[in-house]
């Protein structure tokens, strides 16, 4: 008896969406994360690192947008590098993605149980952050539409929250707070920063996760993309510079929880504006939590369903039609490092993976250009080839700048690396060649 037709992820996505689901990735990076990299630059070497990052931002999205519109795949980089450099290539993009995201979440987790914490010191840290996780599987379970108006709703809290923010701190900013000690490592310390600085941004790309659900991907992707990045830049350069001149910033420069700490410096902890703002501030960091865990799970089911990883892994629940054990594996993933190291360890190791991804992504742009140079591209690069360029050479120097700064991290990441090709290879995977049928509906997409 012939095999039903695999179900597809259903189209229902909208700019809106979009935006959202970009902008929820992303905006826990400016609850917090970024401020360690004051710990190690100093307020005017890590504005030169952010601004740095920015720029390479800037010029990345609007590459990555020709490969994602071009190629509108839930394995997005993976998708891309195989098609441009082939099985290998497309293995350490998918590796790299799946650092990415699958790493973010539980940094994020824990994020979140530390502000709970802040709010009720009885509530311990770790034990909040697996439920959180847990809840957030369920809810993206529970079917891609409900999930994204979800993200809307909390993604203009989040906004809504950090605009509030910094008009109530910013009457209290005083450039001498900013400008003491605004580079005490010199250079170096502009380097050492570069990762913090990479996590303001961190995930934008995961919009390409869910290119699958988009309803008219080339028109509307773009508008997502676009839109979001000028909404994070803008609140990145705001939280970051108005933070830094209300006390002296060594004070904020090691926690998890920079901005209710800084609220209450200005308005005093025991001020109910601060409680509430601090529960407020849940709901940034939420909105990241539920978009890694979405962006994520499509990176994993993309590669199952390639035959990268265990093809039960790509299984659609016939009922949502979401992939419920890519969610389900990528949640065990965020359980181990919840409970394994520390959250600066664990941002740099996601941004390690975001790295290697947007240099794959960059480099799979030029291939194609010469490879399949009558490729549909209905977002072509602008300034190409002076955009991707830019984002492929600091995104290079960025990648040495971690590895000389996080020895023992970068080596577990490229040893976790080379274990993988070296079992790709034994297991004869890269001899198979797929095609795009095989890659987007191969018939091993059962739905359960």
């Amino acid at each position: 008896m012939a095999a039903p037709p695999a179900e597809q992820l259903k189209r229902v996505l909208k700019p809106v969406h979009l935006w959202a689901i970009a902008v929820g990735l992303v905006i826990s990076g400016e609850y917090f994360g970024w401020n360690l990299g004051w710990a190690v630059s100093g307020t005017i070497g890590f504005l030169i690192a952010t601004l740095v990052v920015t720029v390479m931002y800037i010029t990345f999205i609007f590459s990555y947008t020709e490969l994602t519109t071009s190629i509108p795949h839930a394995g997005g980089a993976f998708a891309y590098a195989y098609r441009a450099i082939g099985p290998i290539g497309g293995l350490i993009a998918g590796y790299a993605t799946l650092i990415d995201f699958l790493l973010a979440s539980p940094a994020i987790a824990i994020s979140l149980g530390s502000y709970l914490h802040f709010l009720y010191p009885a509530i311990p840290i770790m034990q909040s952050a697996m439920l959180f996780n847990v809840a957030f599987i369920i809810l993206n379970i529970s079917g891609v539409k409900e999930s994204a108006t979800f993200s809307v709703f909390i993604t203009i809290l989040a906004v809504a929250e950090l605009l509030l923010y910094m008009g109530i701190v910013s009457p209290h900013f005083k450039m001498e707070n900013y400008l003491s000690n605004p580079m005490p490592f010199g250079w170096a310390g502009v380097f050492a920063a570069l990762p913090f600085a990479v996590w303001f941004y961190l995930a934008i790309e995961g919009v390409a996760m869910v290119a699958e659900e988009v309803k008219e991907p080339k028109k509307n992707i773009p508008r997502g993309y676009i839109s979001a990045l000028a909404t994070l830049v803008a609140l990145a350069l705001g939280v970051m510079i108005l933070t830094g001149g209300i006390t002296d910033w060594r004070k904020l420069s090691n926690l998890d929880y920079p901005l209710p700490e800084a609220i209450g410096i200005v308005l005093g902890k025991a001020s109910g504006l601060t409680k509430i703002f601090a529960s407020i501030g849940l709901f940034g960091l939420i909105a990241s939590l539920h978009g890694t865990i979405l962006a994520s799970s499509r990176q994993v089911f993309a590669m199952a369903r390639s035959g990268y990883l265990p093809r039960r892994l790509a299984v659609i629940n016939h009922r949502f039609k979401t992939p419920h054990w890519a969610l389900i594996a990528g949640g065990v993933v965020s359980f181990i490092a919840i409970y394994s190291g520390t959250t600066a360890q664990i941002i740099v190791l996601s941004v390690l993976g975001a790295i290697v991804m947007y240099l794959m992504s960059m480099v799979s742009l030029f291939i194609l250009r010469k490879k399949e140079p009558n490729l549909e591209r209905p977002f072509a690069s602008p300034f190409y080839p002076v955009f991707p360029a830019t984002a492929l050479i600091i995104s290079t120097v960025c990648l040495f700048a971690i590895i000389w700064f996080n020895l023992e991290v970068s080596g577990i990441f490229f040893a976790g690396l080379g274990v993988v090709i070296v079992v790709f290879i034994g297991m004869g995977k890269h001899k198979i060649a797929l095609t795009d049928e095989m890659m987007m509906a191969p018939e091993f997409t059962e739905v359960r």
